[in-house]
């Protein structure tokens, strides 16, 4: 492989910032510091009033294969999060068939060796993600799994959870939650406040997900396991979340960058691009989501990258399926709205997340010998959200139209340029 020099950028990563060149041989880093000469053949990517930082690994990706491929599908998924600078992302079980056995972990890994970026597998915790009994964790484990969901649904049953739990601490691997009591939440469009019930909306009570997570949070305590919540988005599961990291409890936590910014007010025109499980909440929310970003309560910032086909989300508001696409815009948001540092932010979307999911070529020190999996980002840059430049096969994105601030210029992949200058290069 030939080597690659990032010239003249900021290297930023767990240990601190300097500037200094990067120079790429193999795969990994093989020089840092300032003025590096590039050897003869080798390719040369202005880092200049960039960032150079390791890449972003993003704990909660839907790429919709195998079973939904018109709305994405592993390679498109993937391309998407390059472009987004994400160099490993999580895919979600959620899929049709659900990521439940030995077959389709191999079949969505297989997909994935082809990708630009990193694919690691998620598995359900459930077979079926039907609540009723649990997958061959260990069998799972052996193929490489360390994370399991539900997603898309909270398992309902606290005893199955709790059994969950034991065989999780045995194994090693982290239980992750879509945390929703579905007897509560169960008709419900939106949040369920001021704005549902002037609209005439059924909407979702913030208890849904705040029962949720005060039940894991005890079953965590009972049984000395470990648990992260998935897409926290009131202000009461991040204040359970903070009592119970002070409490020793080992429970982690992510929230997503819509849920940063947009609140139910965004669906007074019934456009369902704005419907999302778990749904957008009230200001006081994401005000709480913010806090909780800035003060180290949320440990990492992670997309919940969601696509549907146009079709889908044209249906009207109660029949049109919740989510919403975000691996090339979750950066831009986060700079733009969350009101944190750079450093701060890349923090929570590259080494935290890697750190949490057990990935250890990702998010790691920028130093000689180590993979190079790297991104490139220009902090100042403005851009518009035009969802039509999207790599995604969907569309459905809330920011359409939106100036966002921060753009990734490249993105390097187990030293492979394969975003420059804002292009994939496959």
């Amino acid at each position: 492989m030939a080597d690659l020099l990032l010239r003249g950028g900021r290297v930023l990563d767990a240990t601190g910032s300097r500037d200094a060149d990067v120079l790429v041989a193999e795969g990994r880093v093989a020089a840092v510091g300032p003025g590096l000469d590039a050897p003869a053949g080798s390719r040369v990517l202005d880092a200049g009033g960039c960032v150079v930082a390791p890449g972003l690994v993003d704990l909660h990706t839907h790429l919709r294969e195998p079973g939904r491929e018109e709305a994405e599908t592993v390679e498109t998924g993937s391309r998407a999060a390059a472009l987004g600078g994400y160099t490993a992302v999580l895919a979600m079980p959620n899929t049709e068939p659900a990521i439940d056995g030995a077959a389709v972990v191999r079949e969505v890994q297989v997909l994935g060796a082809a990708a630009l970026c990193h694919v690691a597998v998620s598995a359900a915790i459930t077979v079926g993600r039907a609540g009723e009994r649990l997958t061959p964790m260990a069998e799972l484990a052996a193929l490489g799994v360390r994370w399991f969901t539900d997603d898309g649904t909270g398992v309902q049953d606290a005893r199955l959870m709790r059994r969950a739990f034991e065989y999780a601490s045995g194994l090693g691997v982290v239980l992750a939650q879509h945390c929703e009591d579905a007897a509560l939440a169960g008709g419900g469009h939106m949040h369920e406040g001021e704005v549902s019930s002037r609209l005439g909306v059924p909407g979702q009570p913030a208890e849904a997900e705040e029962l949720m997570v005060a039940r894991d949070i005890a079953l965590a305590r009972l049984t000395g396991g470990r648990i992260h919540f998935q897409h926290l988005s009131t202000a009461g599961s991040v204040a359970m979340v903070r009592a119970a990291r002070s409490g020793g409890l080992a429970v982690t936590c992510e929230a997503t960058p819509h849920h940063l910014c947009l609140t139910d007010g965004c669906l007074v025109g019934f456009d369902p691009v704005f419907k999302v499980n778990p749904p957008l909440r009230t200001a006081t929310d994401t005000a709480a989501v913010r806090a909780g970003l800035a003060d180290g309560t949320i440990d990492a910032i992670a997309t919940d990258h969601a696509p549907h086909t146009q079709e889908a989300k044209e249906q009207p508001l109660d029949q049109a399926p919740p989510g919403m696409i975000g691996l090339e815009t979750a950066l831009a948001v986060a700079v733009t709205e969350a009101g944190l540092r750079i450093e701060r932010l890349l923090a929570l979307l590259s080494w935290q997340p890697a750190r949490l999911a057990g990935l250890s070529r990702h998010g790691g020190p920028i130093e000689p010998g180590r993979p190079a999996n790297l991104c490139v980002v220009d902090p100042a840059a403005t851009w518009v959200v035009e969802p039509a430049r999207s790599a995604s096969r969907s569309r459905n994105t809330p920011f359409a139209g939106r100036r966002l601030t921060g753009r990734v210029r490249h993105t390097v992949f187990e030293g492979e340029a394969v975003v420059v200058d804002g292009e994939a290069r496959r």
